[in-house]
């Protein structure tokens, strides 16, 4: 065997230039935006036995709930059509995740951002909101955000040329985000075995968008939509569509079915979803259950299902509620 002079050998490598492997370089934060994991819950609803619930864990978005993707889509869209433009300040409503939605983007995208939020908004949304230096225009708490969408009202008719105000309640662009994205990742991630889609009207762009396009993948499907049961509720994004202001975007003809959901109840499911399953949701991911829970109790008994909903948010918002005291 030959033997290798270690020193030649080091000089001989000193006059090679190396070549550094090629880095991929990272995401932005708004490539992050989709691409949820679907959670298979084990233990809780163990009283339904032939029925399998999932839910798409949407806290995995950059900015932490569901309505990353549709600010994303309205955003896109301004872009798209020069709505939005250098110089011009993003301006809507929001019951407090699309405004932080919109305030990441638009912090991402060099934007100024202007909210009307409700005064009943948690006091983490606000601290969120105000971190990531949108500006908040607060209103009352006991008008919801149909207080907040009068508020912009009046606040763009004052300077309409100061303002893009893309209007995620009469948007196109917010249920064509679920159409695209959330309604897709659904379909592949169950391979196609989902019965029935369970989800919450607010804007309504979730429901509308994913049921829309489930039906074209399997006319079957069942899509279920949920409201609260009463228009003083607090399940924040959701709206009691027979008292408040509806939402154009909103398609009544695509539900198979209508179900109200109680706050109280709802408070005591996040409790146990977190006890039992380990997941810290939101009020309003409980509520969507609690949802799924009724069109389990509506199957025949020998009936199997799959029924997938939408955690829209995790619980992280909301830690400071009482209902976490509360026996």
């Amino acid at each position: 065997m030959a033997t290798v002079n270690p020193i030649a050998a080091s000089e001989n490598a000193s006059s090679v230039q190396v070549q550094k492997p090629h880095v991929r370089a990272g995401q932005t934060v708004i490539e992050l935006i989709g691409n949820t994991p679907l959670l298979r819950l084990s233990r809780i609803g163990g009283e339904f036995p032939n029925v399998e619930f999932c839910a798409k864990a949407e806290w995995f978005n950059p900015g932490g709930s569901v309505k990353d993707r549709p600010a994303l889509s309205m955003i896109q869209a301004g872009l798209a059509s020069s709505a939005l433009r250098p110089g011009k300040t993003l301006i809507d409503a929001t019951s407090g995740n699309t405004g932080i939605a919109y305030a990441m983007i638009g912090a991402a995208l060099g934007y100024p951002v202007k909210l009307c939020l409700p005064d009943s908004a948690s006091h983490e949304r606000k601290s969120i909101l105000g971190a990531l230096g949108a500006e908040l225009v607060i209103t009352s708490g006991d008008e919801g955000t149909d207080g907040a969408i009068r508020r912009v009202h009046e606040i763009v008719a004052a300077d309409p040329e100061k303002y893009f105000y893309p209007d995620q309640y009469s948007n196109p662009a917010n249920w064509q985000a679920h159409y695209r994205t959330t309604a897709e990742e659904i379909w592949a991630q169950t391979g196609g075995s989902l019965t029935h889609f369970v989800a919450a009207l607010g804007t309504s762009g979730t429901f509308v968008g994913t049921a829309r396009r489930l039906k074209e993948l399997n006319p079957s499907i069942r899509c279920i939509s949920l409201q609260p049961d009463a228009a003083f509720h607090g399940l924040e994004g959701w709206k009691h569509m027979q008292t408040a202001i509806r939402p154009s975007i909103y398609d009544d003809t695509l539900a198979d079915g209508n179900l109200e959901v109680g706050t109280e109840e709802a408070y005591r499911l996040v409790k146990r979803i977190a006890r039992e399953e380990g997941l810290l949701v939101s009020p309003s991911a409980a509520a969507a259950l609690l949802g799924c829970f009724q069109v389990a109790k509506r199957l025949g008994r020998d009936e199997r299902a799959v029924i997938v909903t939408i955690f829209a948010d995790s619980a992280s918002k909301y830690l400071t509620e009482r209902f976490w005291d509360e026996e």
